[in-house]
């Protein structure tokens, strides 16, 4: 056999129509893959960078309100977002409560379950927003290797009707057509290996975002709480 008859494109063209199939759908989960990996990678470095920025600016400044003017500008922070989110909720009590006729306690009851609310949505908004392609991740190394393996196991099942129809077992005969079914197997993995690693690193990140939000909200609900308390006693 000359070297051309062992590379793997020859081996791909020789293949059956099948196999061409399985590893055309293999391709597709490649493509995709990379793509959400190349995305997600981009998007959730960008979320941890500038969330650590408004980290820095929100215990800086004295006033939610200089918070609320500096974090328009970071876009790319779910911190940022949930309290912009929380700041306007916040807003809206406050004029809500200078028109209605319910006591203060009553109001301030009102103002933070509010907030409260706002600031969970918020978070699971973000989350959503974290997670949103992060699954195709996991269909991708779940079923990669086993979609390779549907195609190995189609390509010894046309192997060995070949050596029925030929009548010999010899070297020559069968490793063409094993080589070429092994290749789906070894595709499958190809595809699978990446995806899963990506899978598990952006689960990891998402899980400590979410930690992280969940504890800046905490921290927020305490500082507003304590600024409806000052505006009570005033």
């Amino acid at each position: 056999m000359t070297s051309e008859s062992i590379g793997l494109f020859y081996m791909l063209n020789a293949a059956g129509p099948v196999v061409k199939f399985v590893m055309l759908i293999l391709l597709f989960f490649s493509i995709i893959s990379w793509a959400i990996m190349f995305i997600k990678f981009r998007y959730i470095r960008n979320a941890y960078r500038e969330s650590a920025d408004f980290t820095d600016i929100f215990w800086q400044c004295r006033t939610l309100a200089d918070a609320f003017a500096k974090a328009k500008a970071l876009r790319s922070s779910p911190l940022a977002r949930i309290f912009i989110t929380a700041y306007m909720e916040m807003a809206r009590s406050e004029k809500k409560e200078g028109k209605t006729t319910l006591g203060p306690e009553t109001s301030y009851l009102q103002a933070m379950g509010s907030v409260k609310r706002t600031l969970r949505r918020s978070i699971g908004v973000e989350i959503r927003r974290l997670t949103q392609l992060v699954p195709f991740l996991a269909t991708a190394g779940n079923t990669a290797p086993f979609i390779g393996l549907f195609g190995t196991v189609w390509g010894i099942m046309n192997t060995f009707h070949g050596i029925g129809l030929s009548g010999s077992a010899s070297l020559a005969v069968v490793a063409p057509g094993i080589s070429e079914a092994l290749i789906a197997t070894a595709a499958g993995l190809a595809v699978a290996i990446p995806a899963v690693i990506a899978y598990n690193y952006f689960t990891d990140r998402i899980r400590v975002m979410d930690s992280e939000l969940q504890s800046f909200s905490s921290d927020l609900l305490n500082i507003i709480e304590r600024d409806i308390q000052k505006q009570m006693e005033a």
